[in-house]
C-alpha cells in the first residue's frame, strides 16, 4: 500500500510538473499523440436514447473542446459488454461498462469464461438503476408474475441482459424456459411495448433514461414500473459485492412513488496501454469539467470524485492514480 501511495504521488508529480512548466501538459501530451492513436479516440457508449450515449457524447465533445491534439468521436454501441469486446480489439478507446459486467471480463467468467479480458478504470461514474418496465394492464404485480409473459432482456450479451437474465434467475424463473424472452434495443422495445408485442421489458441504467421518458408520455396510464428488490439476497450470495439497493426516486419519471429496485456502478475504462499522461488528462476533463457533462444528462453532476476511484473489481489505470493520488 505504500509503495502503491509513493507511485501515485510520483505520477501526480510528474504531470503536475508538466502543468507548471509550460502552463498545460498538452505540449507534451501532442508529442505522445503523434506516436499513440494520432490523436484520434474512439469512446464506446451505448444505445441511441440511452444514458451511456448521451453521457458518452457529451464526454467526447468535452474532450474536443478542452483538449488540444485530441480528436474524439462518441459510438454508439451495445453497451457494458459489447464496450469492452471493443476495447480489446483496438475498436474503442474509452468506453462505459458496469463493475459487474466488468468483473465478469477481467475474471474470465460469464460470457467472457475461458477469455479474460485486461481492462483499466478511470472513475467509478454514477449508479445504474435496474428498470423493470410492465404493462398496467398486464397483470404483473411481481417478477414471479412474469412467468409465460414477453419479456424483452435487452440487446444480446448487453450489460442490460446479463442484469436481466440475474433478476429472472434469483426470482427463481428460467429465463429461457418460464418467460417468452427476446433480445431487442432499447429502441426496439420501447416500439414493441407501445405496438402490445411486450408484456414487459428490462433496462439497466443512469437516471432517466430519455427512450422510457417518452415511452411514459406516449401511453399514459398504460405504462409501469416492477419492484424488483426482493432478489437483493440472492444476487448478493451468488455475486458478492456486486449490486446494492436503491430505488427509482418518483421525480425521474413523474412516479406516485419510488420504486425499489437493484443497482449497479457504472464504470469508465481504457486498456492498459494507454499512455499515463493521456489517461490523467481524461480523468481530470471529468471533474474539471463536470458542470458540461450535468448540461448533457442529469448523472453527469451525479460523478462523485469520493468515490471515483472505488472501481473494484477493475484496478485504476496509473494514470487515474496519480489524479486522484491513491
Amino acid at each position: 500500500m505504500r509503495a502503491r501511495r509513493a507511485a501515485a504521488a510520483f505520477l501526480s508529480l510528474l504531470v503536475g510538473t508538466l502543468v507548471a512548466a509550460t502552463g498545460c501538459a498538452q505540449p507534451q501530451l501532442d508529442a505522445r499523440l503523434q506516436l499513440w492513436k494520432h490523436g484520434r479516440l474512439t469512446v464506446g457508449t451505448g444505445p441511441t436514447n440511452g444514458v451511456f450515449n448521451q453521457l458518452g457524447s457529451g464526454y467526447a465533445d468535452v474532450v474536443n473542446r478542452h483538449l488540444t491534439g485530441f480528436e474524439a468521436v462518441a459510438m454508439p454501441t451495445n453497451g457494458a459488454s459489447e464496450n469492452l469486446q471493443r476495447l480489446v480489439r483496438g475498436d474503442i478507446d474509452v468506453g462505459f461498462t458496469f463493475a459487474d459486467v466488468a468483473g465478469d471480463a477481467v475474471a474470465g467468467k460469464g460470457s467472457f469464461a475461458g477469455s479474460p479480458v485486461e481492462v483499466r478504470a478511470l472513475a467509478r461514474l454514477f449508479t445504474a438503476y435496474t428498470h423493470v418496465v410492465v404493462r398496467s394492464d398486464a397483470g404483473i404485480r411481481s417478477l414471479a408474475d412474469l412467468e409465460g409473459k414477453r419479456v424483452a432482456t435487452g440487446p444480446a450479451g448487453s450489460g442490460t441482459e446479463i442484469m436481466a437474465l440475474r433478476v429472472l434467475t434469483a426470482a427463481g424463473l428460467d429465463p429461457d424456459k418460464d418467460v417468452r424472452r427476446v433480445t431487442a434495443s432499447l429502441s426496439q422495445m420501447t416500439s414493441a411495448f407501445a405496438a402490445r408485442q411486450l408484456d414487459a421489458f428490462f433496462y439497466t441504467a443512469g437516471l432517466p433514461v430519455v427512450g422510457i421518458t417518452a415511452l411514459f408520455a406516449k401511453l399514459p396510464g398504460q405504462v409501469a414500473f416492477l419492484r424488483a428488490d426482493a432478489v437483493l439476497p440472492a444476487l448478493e450470495k451468488a455475486y458478492p459485492g456486486v449490486y446494492t439497493a436503491a430505488s427509482i426516486p418518483q421525480s425521474a419519471y413523474g412516479l406516485a412513488a419510488d420504486v425499489p429496485t437493484v443497482a449497479v456502478p457504472a464504470l469508465l475504462v481504457v486498456s492498459p496501454s494507454m499512455p499515463v499522461e493521456v489517461a490523467y488528462e481524461l480523468t481530470r476533463l471529468l471533474f474539471e469539467h463536470q458542470d458540461e457533462l450535468a448540461a448533457v444528462h442529469p448523472e453527469g453532476k451525479n460523478i462523485d470524485r469520493g468515490v471515483a476511484a472505488k472501481t473494484d473489481p477493475v484496478l485504476l489505470h496509473p494514470g487515474a492514480r496519480g489524479y486522484y493520488g491513491v
